[in-house]
């Protein structure tokens, strides 16, 4: 089994987390939160942080997911996603390399 990445110090709501989205109001950002208030959502033990520079959801303080936004893309990630099942193969690229 692999470890968890545990964030202890992730909280309900870190107000760290909603100024590096304010931090820059182009689209590519705002995008990246509509993906994080997503993360926000999946339930009442979701907690957050800013973990390396990118806001980073737990559940508890088991980090799952996190966004970034770069100028021309955003990334959503998840800890350990690569392992998770994928039935309808959404995660392999048209070259057959796994994104």
């Amino acid at each position: 089994m692999t470890a968890l990445s545990l964030l202890p110090s992730a909280i309900r709501h870190d107000a760290a987390v909603d100024a590096w989205f304010d931090a820059d109001d182009g689209a590519v950002r705002r995008h990246a939160r509509r993906w994080f208030d997503r993360l926000r959502a999946c339930g009442p033990d979701v907690f957050e942080l800013i973990h390396d520079g990118h806001p980073t959801a737990c559940v508890g303080d088991a980090a799952f997911g996190y966004v970034d936004a770069f100028s021309a893309h955003a990334n959503i990630g998840f800890f350990h996603g690569a392992s998770l099942p994928d039935p309808a193969r959404s995660r392999e690229a048209a070259s057959g390399c796994a994104t």
